[in-house]
């Protein structure tokens, strides 16, 4: 098993949408990429702890690869918006991907120049960070798979 983390906005639709993936054994959402410990979501929320708002999951190469996850990562989010993703404005909804192995960082830059490369953008440049893993601070429980208890596990980013 090996971990992936993801940051794309807001992290309940992301993480639903992860959770949803043959292979995906188990996603949690919280907080990393920042500088203070133990944040709370009112903390990440306030745009002082430099957190993002993240889904870490633990998967099953042999069943879904990295580079799966990356694709289903890219397609459904918007890669180009710098601290937002539609409606949802700050630091803490930044795109980024923090790698957890040498092999993850190579696979997550060349998705990012491929798909720069392919033109889906036009003009506008991808500004996903690709950054190492660091402490992932798990969110308060309500978080966890809040679209599935609210019964919206169809929604998608």
């Amino acid at each position: 098993m090996e971990h992936a983390t993801f940051a794309a906005g807001c992290f309940w639709g992301v993480e639903e949408t992860f959770r949803q993936i043959k292979g995906v054994a188990s996603t949690a959402v919280g907080y990393t990429g920042g500088t203070m410990p133990n944040p709370t979501y009112a903390m990440v929320c306030s745009h002082t702890t430099g957190h993002a708002e993240a889904v870490d999951m633990v998967f099953d190469p042999k069943v879904v690869s990295y580079a799966e996850l990356l694709d289903v990562f890219w397609h459904n989010h918007d890669p180009t918006q710098l601290n937002r993703q539609g409606p949802d404005v700050g630091t803490n909804y930044r795109s980024a991907i923090f790698y957890h192995s040498p092999e993850q960082q190579q696979a997550a830059r060349a998705s990012l120049e491929k798909l720069q490369k392919s033109g889906k953008f036009g003009a506008r440049n991808i500004v996903t960070q690709i950054v190492p893993a660091s402490t992932f601070y798990r969110a308060e429980e309500y978080h966890q798979q809040y679209l599935k208890k609210r019964g919206l596990s169809n929604c998608h980013l």
